[in-house]
């Protein structure tokens, strides 16, 4: 079983216009739900994205279920515009990314923590316990 599966985008976009916009090819929504989740992880790098995308029925995150589908409503009707309000669709995907960018530095209980090395480091190695630091680029000035 999928995190996410064309019959779960049903709330978002009735079977016909689906069924309109792919030709009758499930791969085409598939796609679009495959790019909305490699989307999402890369917001979601301080979180267990495995074990999020693993998760099925009522134990995945509502909220973010919510926005995964308008994400990838998004990407799919971008391939024809019929019977679909294209308007609506900009609206909820730029919120959906809105969201995914706010949650980034925050946590969020819900969701599951990226697991620690046995040493205590964050999974890259870093040994920064999850911050980060750097400097801004070099400055040259010319006259």
């Amino acid at each position: 079983m999928a995190y996410l599966t064309v019959e779960d985008m049903y709330t978002h976009i009735y079977r016909e216009n689906i069924e309109t916009i792919s030709r009758g090819d499930e791969a085409v929504m598939l796609s679009s739900i495959d790019a909305a989740m490699e989307e999402a992880s890369g917001y979601l790098t301080r979180y267990d994205t495995q074990a999020i995308f693993s998760a099925t029925g009522d134990d995945r995150n509502a909220i973010l279920l919510l926005f995964i589908k308008d994400i990838a409503a998004w990407h799919f009707v971008n391939l024809c515009n019929a019977g679909v309000d294209l308007d609506l669709r900009e609206k909820r995907y730029d919120r959906a990314i809105e969201w995914l960018e706010n949650n980034q530095n925050r946590n969020n209980p819900s969701l599951p923590a990226k697991p620690e090395d046995t040493d205590g480091n964050t999974p890259s190695g870093c040994g920064c316990g999850g911050m980060d630091y750097g400097s801004n680029r070099k400055r040259d000035n010319h006259f």
